[in-house]
């Protein structure tokens, strides 16, 4: 018989407590619930790994080797599972020659496009490949970019030559090569460079025909200063040393390829044209401008890879992604955009009774672009798989065949199913979901009249001309919460780096929490010192005692609370550790206790049961900081590697806001990642808070709960990339209402 339901028995992974569930097929369906309820731990940990698992089952050792590894989830019984798709928000990143274009495959059907049609005609498509050596530069390898001399930072000019005007090691008084040029006599070694002409100035830089027009006479053998530096660091075969490799970095800067001027490509595949252009101009273009150019092509010999190209940079388009360009890097995008160039991917496929896990696909999209993402999941749905979506975002519940919410807390209080069914049902129950959909529509829309905050001061951002901003002046008030809002590309993200670069301020963004299976909330954010301070000063022994890194590890785990065993081409294995049971520390370490706990108790304890059990204010004002940020129940110890998005997100927060002090601006970027609507209030809280404190908050988001709070506002757009970089409005939420732009429209509601 036809399983038609995924089913689940006793799923216990994570937080998860012995959850029943049957998840029907087929059918779009969504996981809701706080952060760090168990959402995750459900879909990706349960569903996910172990459908990914059976599936590596299936190829040979050799070929499992080089697979995704998959954890194999606590679960008694599981079935009905297809072979799975993940799509996630970790970025795409790849190496130099990965590129939105050869990303979605749209790079492959346009080389073929110009391998048929070009003028003149150069061969096979592989002759337009970059990652070809039959069609790369050979100046740049085909990365568009060749390593160069930075020669603005290798001279000081405030100092002569015998005070070290010469930055670079080995060059100054006394070094190895100081004397091949100041001991020539063509230079003043007294007088600081600032005073001398600037062909003295090249000549000791440049040597050759700069060192020829000064009309001193040199040795036969001199080399400027970057002639010497480049032939001894970048010209050089051998294996650079650690000092060499920091001193090309300090002394280095990419530039632009002079051979290809970027376009990576050899000279014959960048001078053929198509109606006229080059691929490298097409690849410059906006992804919407090259779909118009592509549409125009009509030659019927050609029609199948205009028809197969044309579907591909269309899909780009419907997703919100047309501002982009097939030259973009892969490693410049956003973890929103990675996550909707993997969702176009799929769409080409045809294969079906899939299993499509998507985890919060509305990251990084203004309200408007939502129902294309929408229509999207709904297409992958339609073509006979089943899509399992975590999000916090209602629109997308609306659009739901189902809803489960996990909860009803997050940690320990939560893993349990608490509502399954469709979305008016979720709207009446009384769940934290429900509850917060409820008091969401009974809100509404922008709040005219609730009254702001008076700034004090401003935040003056100048003529920014970053990425696509047109000549940007922006004021921005000091003292309150200031929220940046417009389509994604419009400008947003570049205006904050103005803000950044222009004005002293501490920027939070979306950059992953540098985590280890070793780092924990308390040791990422500080408090682990004063806790092991504590414990020392308390039993008279030493703080190392007490830190599972140094003297107070296990002897047989060192410290990590398991043993792994590699198993070569089998997956490794990992056992708790028989010495310690996965306490990390060793046994004369948990003879010492504090308030009756030892190192390895205070590690079980929640951030809120800490606060209660030690006053120490080295300890209690981080804790604190976690608790403000909604973390209250995560445990001491908890490893960072098995908390959620959001909450890694809001322990970074916390990091920051513990250091706050005096007066400071703060710069955050889509703060409401991974944040139920509860949460979210949680955090306007925080910042709330940093406002009251005296602080500037500076937020890039599209929460409309979070521009509605805002004091001011400033929209750009009206649409991304090249159409957009402009101010739209610069006032009070309250204010922008009855304007054609999209985030008026969405906060009219």
């Amino acid at each position: 018989m036809n399983q038609r339901a995924i089913t689940l028995r006793r799923a216990r992974t994570n937080n998860l407590a012995d959850v029943d569930l049957d998840v029907p097929r087929n059918q779009l369906v969504v996981f809701v619930g706080r952060s760090g309820s168990g959402k995750s731990s459900l879909v990706f940990d349960t569903i996910a790994a172990e459908a990914g698992f059976q599936l590596n089952e299936t190829f040979p050792p050799f070929a499992r080797n080089r697979l995704p590894k998959w954890t194999r989830p606590e679960v008694d019984h599981i079935d009905g599972l297809t072979p799975v798709i993940v799509i996630d928000q970790r970025r795409i990143g790849g190496n130099a020659r990965s590129t939105v274009g050869t990303v979605t495959d749209a790079w492959t059907y346009l080389r073929l496009l110009f391998s048929r049609l070009s003028e003149p005609n150069v061969g096979e498509s592989n002759r337009f490949s970059f990652n070809d050596p039959s069609g790369m530069c050979p100046e740049c390898s085909g990365l568009g970019e060749v390593v160069v001399s930075a020669a603005d930072r290798f001279l000081d000019l405030d100092k002569s030559l015998n005070e070290g005007a010469i930055s670079l090691p080995g060059f100054g008084p006394g070094k190895y090569w100081y004397s091949q040029y100041a001991d020539i006599g063509a230079f003043d070694i007294d007088t600081p460079l600032r005073e001398w002409s600037k062909g003295e100035r090249e000549a000791l830089l440049y040597g050759g025909r700069a060192a020829a027009d000064l009309g001193r006479k040199l040795p036969k053998d001199y080399e400027g200063v970057v002639e010497r530096f480049e032939r001894i660091y970048l010209h050089t075969a051998d294996n650079l040393s650690e000092r060499k490799q920091e001193t090309i970095q300090r002394f280095t800067q990419s530039g632009v390829c002079p051979e290809c001027d970027g376009d990576r490509l050899a000279k014959d595949a960048r001078t053929a044209t198509v109606d006229g252009r080059t691929i490298g101009e097409l690849a410059r273009w906006e992804i919407t401008e090259l779909l118009e150019f592509v549409r125009g092509i009509d030659v019927p010999a050609v029609a199948p890879v205009v028809a197969a190209l044309t579907e591909r940079l269309q899909a780009m388009v419907t997703i919100g992604l047309g501002y982009l360009a097939l030259a973009r890097a892969t490693t410049s995008l956003s973890g929103g955009e990675s996550q909707r160039i993997k969702t176009v991917k799929q769409l080409g496929s045809s294969l079906t009774e899939l299993t499509y896990v998507v985890d919060e696909p509305t990251v990084g999209l203004h309200p408007t672009d939502v129902e294309s993402m929408i229509a999207l999941l709904e297409q992958l749905r339609d073509s006979g798989n089943s899509v399992l979506v975590v999000e916090h975002d209602p629109a997308v519940m609306r659009h739901a065949d189902q809803i489960i919410e996990v909860g009803p807390e997050a940690g320990a209080a939560g893993g349990r199913v608490v509502f399954q069914g469709p979305y008016d049902e979720l709207r009446a129950a009384d769940t934290p979901t429900g509850r917060a959909l409820r008091r969401t529509d009974e809100r509404g829309g922008a709040r005219a009249d609730e009254p702001a905050r008076p700034g004090v001061g401003e935040l003056v951002v100048a003529n920014a001309v970053r990425n696509n901003l047109r000549d940007v002046t922006v004021r921005i008030p000091a003292g309150v919460m200031t929220v940046l809002t417009g389509v994604a590309g419009s400008g947003k993200s570049s205006l904050a780096a103005e803000l950044v670069a222009q004005c002293p301020a501490v920027v939070i963004d979306q950059k992953a929490v540098g985590t280890s299976r070793r780092s924990t909330p308390v040791t990422y954010t500080g408090i682990a010192p004063a806790i092991r301070k504590l414990f020392a000063q308390r039993n008279g022994v030493p703080v190392a005692m007490f830190s599972a890194n140094s003297a107070g590890a296990c002897p047989e785990c060192r410290g990590l609370g398991v043993l792994r065993t590699d198993l070569a081409f089998l997956e490794g294995q990992e056992v708790v550790c028989p010495a310690c049971g996965g306490r990390r520390f060793s046994p004369e370490s948990l003879t010492y206790l504090v308030n009756g706990y030892s190192i390895a108790d205070v590690d079980e304890l929640t951030i809120d049961q800490a606060i209660t059990e030690f006053s120490d204010a080295g300890i209690a004002r981080g804790l604190r900081q976690l608790a403000a940020v909604g973390l209250g129940y995560l445990r001491l110890g908890q490893s960072l590697d098995t908390l959620s998005g959001g909450e890694c997100q809001r322990v970074k927060i916390a990091k920051e806001l513990s250091a706050a002090d005096g007066s400071t601006t703060y710069v955050l970027d889509e703060p409401t990642t991974g944040l139920h609507l509860d949460d979210v209030e949680t955090l306007l809280r925080v910042l709330d808070r940093l406002v009251e404190h005296g602080h500037s908050v500076v937020v890039v988001e599209h929460n409309l709960e979070v521009i509605r709070r805002a004091d001011w506002l400033i929209d750009l757009g009206p649409g991304p990339g090249r159409h957009g970089g402009t101010v739209l409005f610069e006032g009070r939420p309250g204010d922008y209402l009855g304007r054609e732009t999209p985030t008026s429209r969405a906060l009219a509601g």
